[in-house]
């Protein structure tokens, strides 16, 4: 079973850029495919990206697309998020999911999940 914790969330201005990282540990990484989801205030969780288990094939929530990139280092069992131009509607708590199989944008595929990284944006 496999553990994730998510860190390097914040308070940020409008246009800046964030990188969220989330570590796994317990279970066989590269054998996982990898999300993040957001959660804002009063709103469901929503899909934001995912990876396949080797890097290769990536997929994005169209509103997303050209700011955030999702990227994943298996030797050291870590996924990132790399957000740029963020935006006061990024405002959200993010978490990191992972799934044995193939790639999902649902969020009920997900059977592993994080604690979550706040991430505030300002305008």
């Amino acid at each position: 079973q496999v553990q994730l914790v998510e860190s390097g969330g914040g308070l940020v201005q409008a246009g800046d850029s964030l990188r969220l990282s989330c570590a796994a540990s317990g279970g066989t990484f590269s054998t996982y495919a990898m999300g993040w989801f957001r959660q804002a205030p009063g709103k469901e969780r929503e899909f934001v990206a995912v990876i396949n288990w080797s890097g290769v094939s990536t997929h994005y929530a169209d509103s997303l697309k050209g700011r955030f990139t999702i990227s994943r280092d298996n030797a050291n069992n870590t996924v990132y998020l790399q957000m740029n131009s963020l935006k006061p509607e990024d405002t959200a708590v993010y978490y990191c999911a992972a799934r044995r199989t193939a790639v999902s944008t649902y969020r009920e595929a997900f059977g592993y999940w994080g604690q979550g990284t706040q991430v505030t944006v300002s305008s």
